[in-house]
């Protein structure tokens, strides 16, 4: 039981901070497949449109629910270059997910509601998603010492004050 409380008090930190992103991911998720099926398979739209638009109401729902309690401990490295970062990284993260809706859609030639799913809403996000966790807390949600080793904004008060935390 030491060695599994050690390793928990060791990446505590991380976890309950994977946790939250996973929660915020989740409503933000929500958002994106239901609108995105509500624009594609209900109203008509094109599936790389439908997505387009359900992936940037997610990702304003995403950067609230991230920056406001999932990384809220992390610097304030500025709202403008947070706000940059965080867009240019989700505008990666949605090339990601529409190249797996174009390949099953104009490659593939798969039309359906449920390969428009797993291709965007599945395979695509998923990939988005990892890319985007790693992302945020390496370039746009900074370890308060990282942001000031840069000199980059204020620290935020950290969540459990004297707890050590990886740095990415």
């Amino acid at each position: 039981m030491t060695l599994i409380r050690a390793l928990y008090d060791q990446w505590r930190h991380l976890l309950h901070e994977l946790a939250k992103f996973g929660i915020v991911g989740v409503v933000a998720y929500l958002v994106d497949f239901g609108l995105s099926n509500w624009l594609h398979l209900g109203l008509g739209v094109g599936p790389i449109t439908a997505k387009t638009v359900s992936t940037v109401v997610a990702t304003v729902v995403s950067y609230v629910g991230n920056r406001h309690w999932s990384f809220a401990h992390r610097a304030r490295s500025g709202a403008g270059r947070e706000l940059t970062v965080f867009t240019v990284i989700n505008v990666i993260g949605l090339v990601l997910t529409l190249a797996c809706v174009g390949v099953a859609r104009y490659v593939l030639g798969l039309k359906g509601g449920l390969a428009f799913n797993i291709s965007g809403n599945l395979i695509g996000t998923g990939l988005a998603t990892v890319f985007r966790f790693w992302a945020y807390k390496r370039y746009v949600f900074l370890h308060p010492d990282v942001a000031a080793a840069r000199g980059l904004g204020a620290a935020a008060q950290p969540v459990g004050a004297g707890v050590s935390s990886p740095r990415t």
